[in-house]
């Protein structure tokens, strides 16, 4: 392949996809509080993409994204509420303002 094939490559063309180690490497960054891991991390989770799907989870990375600003985090989150009762989104969001970095 040569550098005019990489450059025109489509972003998942010759690459093996791992979903499970991108959600190991995405948890890494995201427990130190990187705000675009955790919004990655809340659409694995939102998805079940190398995951198994868990609202409580999607949710709770979403709203610590969008407590740093992350563009898009809030409308994930806010998605996610919609099928959650009252009684998960509070203690979702119990969990999100009690979460420290690691």
């Amino acid at each position: 392949m040569s550098h005019k094939d990489i450059d025109n490559r489509q972003p998942d063309e010759g690459l093996a996809q791992n979903y499970s180690d991108a959600v190991n490497w995405y948890l890494r960054s995201a427990e130190q509080g990187q705000a675009k891991a955790q919004n990655s991390l809340g659409r694995m989770y939102a998805g079940g993409v190398g995951v198994e799907q868990d609202d409580a989870l999607a949710h709770l990375w979403f709203s610590l994204a969008a407590a740093q600003g992350e563009a898009t985090a809030s409308k994930g989150r806010d998605a996610i509420e919609h099928k959650m009762t009252a009684a998960q989104m509070a203690k979702a969001r119990k969990r999100a303002n009690d979460w420290r970095p690691k």
